[in-house]
């Protein structure tokens, strides 16, 4: 066999070998995205890999002294939203008793709590402390 004819058939070889991978390259499966994603906590960071979103699951805290005088506190899922300065804007709560909500920036928060046996409330406070808490009658 002539060396021109042997790498006339090596090329051909070679071109037939790669054909079907250069089809597959045009062609790229879609990923599989999956339906659901099971954990016990999600974070998001921004750019500089500081947690600015979070969604977690807390056990019970039988031991716990809440600021009413109670003791205790029920498991609960709370998402935090935190600006970028670390501070948590927005937590929403659930717990088995019922949910909480607060929403707050630079002048203070608003706090909306419906748990338990107790009528709901919405309780105001600014900054320097001052505070009014709406309640029904």
């Amino acid at each position: 066999m002539k060396p021109k004819q042997f790498l006339i058939g090596l090329a051909v070889l070679t071109l037939l070998t790669l054909m079907p991978a250069l089809f597959r390259a045009n062609s790229a499966p879609t990923p599989e995205i999956p339906s659901v994603i099971r954990a016990r906590a999600l974070e998001l960071v921004d750019d500089h890999g500081r947690v600015r979103a979070e969604l977690k699951v807390f056990p019970a805290q039988p031991a716990l002294k809440m600021p009413d005088g109670t003791t205790g506190y029920p498991e609960s899922v709370l998402l935090r939203l935190i600006n970028s300065k670390g501070g948590p804007d927005i937590k929403l709560t659930a717990t088995e008793d019922g949910a909480g909500l607060v929403i707050g920036g630079e002048s203070g928060y608003v706090q909306i709590l419906s748990r338990g046996t107790n009528l709901p409330i919405v309780k105001l406070v600014a900054k320097d402390g001052r505070e009014q808490v709406v309640k029904l009658p």
